[in-house]
């Protein structure tokens, strides 16, 4: 690809993840959300769902992608909407009681193959997966999202073991590093650093990235192609609301948020003239 094609497809991507974060904050603002997470996801979004994830004949993926921290649903369903999976008016009763927008959704929902409620459990699913997957033959590759939190979970390392020893090439793991869980900083609650170098031991391929860059996204995801002996981890550092610079600025490093319609109002004001100078 040409550095002038390889710039392009950067932009087509910085105009989708702001489309995504629009549709967040848009879901978010109706009762509160894990709105911090999902904007500072939406770049990972924008190249998971746009570029990496191959489609299949039906219109929907030929490869898999596994979300194991639910709170993060919203970064599945900003982009699902942007593809055009889910209305926009479906989406604002995301948490509204009777809707089916959950906050964390259950197995074979659109866009979800586990039932994430339970932290700490995409792993281990995601490794069977990428096993299965591999004893059939298939080329599928399996994607999956969890956090730094769920690193304190036992299972984890379990399925690390695992996929090391099973040298499953044909998984990535994708972790969320913003440093913060429900109760406060991942450091202070229970420190889970150096990531890379504990995955690594584990016979992992392990690369830490800035989460919030396109171009190091896209190069980690052609890295893990080069990778046949060994399951690829991304480490993504990230921050909360990365992206709307008036909230990252105005709300707490928070986990879950609830603010002022005002508020909301300026990041989508933000948002839309982000737009218009991208586009």
């Amino acid at each position: 690809m040409s550095q002038a094609d390889h710039n392009t497809k950067v932009r087509d991507l910085e105009i989708i993840a702001t489309k995504i974060r629009r549709h967040v904050l848009d879901i978010c603002m109706q009762r509160g959300g894990y709105a911090g997470q999902g904007v500072a996801l939406a770049d990972i979004a924008a190249c998971l769902y746009f570029d990496e994830m191959r489609a299949s004949d039906d219109g929907w993926y030929h490869d898999r992608y596994v979300l194991s921290n639910g709170h993060d649903a919203i970064m599945t369903y900003g982009a699902l909407a942007v593809r055009g999976d889910y209305k926009i008016e479906d989406l604002r009763t995301y948490n509204e009681d009777g809707t089916v927008i959950d906050q964390s959704p259950i197995e074979g929902q659109l866009g979800f193959e586990i039932t994430a409620g339970s932290l700490g459990q995409g792993p281990s699913q995601t490794a069977g997966i990428a096993w299965g997957e591999r004893q059939k033959g298939n080329d599928k590759r399996i994607y999956c999202l969890f956090s730094d939190g769920e690193l304190q979970e036992g299972n984890v390392w379990e399925a690390a073991m695992f996929a090391g020893h099973q040298k499953l090439s044909n998984m990535v793991w994708i972790i969320d590093n913003n440093d913060l869980q429900a109760t406060g900083k991942t450091k202070d609650v229970l420190a889970v650093e150096p990531v890379p170098e504990k995955f690594a031991s584990f016979g992992c391929h392990a690369r830490r990235i800035n989460g919030n860059s396109i171009p190091e996204i896209l190069d980690a995801f052609a890295e893990a192609k080069t990778i046949t002996d060994k399951p690829y981890v991304m480490v993504c550092d990230t921050k909360i609301f990365e992206g709307v610079d008036c909230l990252k600025a105005q709300l707490p490093n928070a986990h879950y948020v609830a603010k002022h319609q005002a508020d909301w109002d300026a990041g989508l004001a933000e948002m839309d003239a982000k737009l218009a100078a991208l586009t």
